[in-house]
């Protein structure tokens, strides 16, 4: 008997000690708590720049696109040509540059 009165007198701080606690956990921990903020917080920041990134891929492929359209650019695929198959003009001279920076 004598416990059930401790436990009725100190009622109040055990209702509030408990509301603490709960509050503080779902402060710090589960979906919505504080590190789950900084987490996504930071997936927020990694997929801005992977977006940035996407979108200069997009904007390199739709102009190499332009370029290789109906309407071609001449210039555009000697460079490629020259480049990528290291071909020449007939009568040109091919040179390869190895650069040595060591």
């Amino acid at each position: 008997m004598s416990v059930l009165l401790k436990i009725k007198d100190n009622l109040k701080i055990i209702i509030l000690t408990i509301l603490f606690l709960y509050i503080l956990t779902n402060l710090f921990g589960g979906q919505r708590g504080l590190f789950a903020y900084f987490e996504k917080k930071e997936v927020l920041e990694n997929l801005k720049i992977k977006e940035k990134e996407t979108l200069e891929k997009i904007k390199n492929i739709e102009l190499k696109n332009t370029l290789l359209s109906q309407r071609l650019d001449y210039d555009y695929i000697d460079m490629l040509i020259r480049d990528k198959l290291m071909l020449g003009k007939k009568g040109e001279t091919t040179y390869i540059v190895i650069d040595n920076e060591d």
